[in-house]
């Protein structure tokens, strides 16, 4: 008898928990041997998420309902985090409640895993029904990140991802408080098979990630997995001070030959560039020490405020 449990992180998704588990319902059931269970985390949600899983969880002779809720809105990497940590089954999937990662992929997966594969991801091909921006700033995430890190992330790829236990306990071994899922699968190291999908719009409700929340996620993940910035801030406080040598070269020669003084407003605009420099140096280097300073505090990830599991 295989075992799996499906990890759905929630911030208010009241009108998609019905439909979600009625799919994974109408998928699962149909698979022999199977057992499978549903764990919702709901992340400090504001409308009647929490009411609808507990209604669920009341009234579910297909496969046990079971939730934890946190005290506040910790963010999805927090509930992933918790849902592996709940979790107790021989395969472990994450996915989202607004049914943009359908479930009638998962036969597929769990085929991949019985393949000898350790995990199985699902990325996207299309991106049809996207905002044209949003897809174009995805488009350059996965490029920057592929330059930037020193972990390999697949183009298109989801967090909608397959894994066996030693996956799951590989992941729980990394407890950082700046998670970044999607690097933390890449970097465990375990082989992984990619399946296609076409691009799925929500079926209610509406996104929770703005620009300004995914391009913040973009750089969390480049700083959790890359020294990069830190060595091309070297390389780019080494190219400015050799144009300023080579300006204050032209510029002597040219005060020598001509005479006079020669172009205060290059060295105005000069200035100011060097300052602009600076300031993004800093920047980054601030980025790095709220980091340190993140992981020093050793907050906890998450914190449940009411759960039907026991551990």
């Amino acid at each position: 008898m295989r075992t799996l449990d499906v990890i759905i992180p929630c911030y208010n998704e009241e009108p998609c928990i019905d439909l979600i588990y009625q799919h994974l319902s109408e998928t699962l059931n149909a698979c022999d041997d199977l057992q499978w269970s549903v764990i919702f985390v709901d992340d400090g949600s504001s409308d009647h998420t929490l009411e609808k899983i507990k209604q669920l969880s009341g009234c579910t002779p297909d496969g046990p309902v079971r939730y934890v809720s946190f005290s506040r809105n910790f963010g999805k990497e927090s509930a992933i985090y918790a849902g592996l940590s709940y979790s107790t089954a021989e395969y472990v999937v994450l996915m989202d409640a607004d049914l943009q990662h359908p479930p009638e992929l998962l036969p597929q997966m769990m085929e991949a895993l019985e393949e000898g594969y350790d995990c199985c991801g699902a990325k996207r091909v299309t991106r049809g029904g996207e905002p044209p921006v949003r897809s174009m700033l995805s488009k350059a995430f996965y490029r920057l990140t592929n330059i930037f890190m020193n972990v390999d992330l697949h183009n298109g790829g989801s967090d909608f991802q397959m894994m066996k236990r030693p996956v799951v306990e590989a992941m729980l071994s990394m407890p950082e408080r700046g998670r970044f899922t999607k690097g933390i699968l890449s970097w465990v190291g375990f082989e992984t098979k990619w399946i296609e999908y076409e691009n799925v719009e929500r079926v209610a409700g509406t996104t929770k990630w703005s620009v300004r929340s995914l391009t913040r996620y973009a750089l969390s993940g480049i700083i959790s997995f890359s020294k990069a910035p830190f060595l091309w801030a070297v390389w780019l406080g080494g190219l400015i001070d050799l144009a300023a040598l080579v300006a204050a070269v032209i510029f002597i020669v040219r005060i020598a030959v001509r005479g006079g003084v020669w172009g205060p407003s290059i060295l105005i605009v000069l200035g100011l560039f060097f300052m602009g420099t600076v300031f993004i140096l800093l920047g980054m280097l601030g980025e790095y020490m709220a980091q340190i300073y993140q992981e020093v505090q050793r907050r906890p990830v998450f914190i449940v405020k009411q759960t039907n599991i026991s551990k």
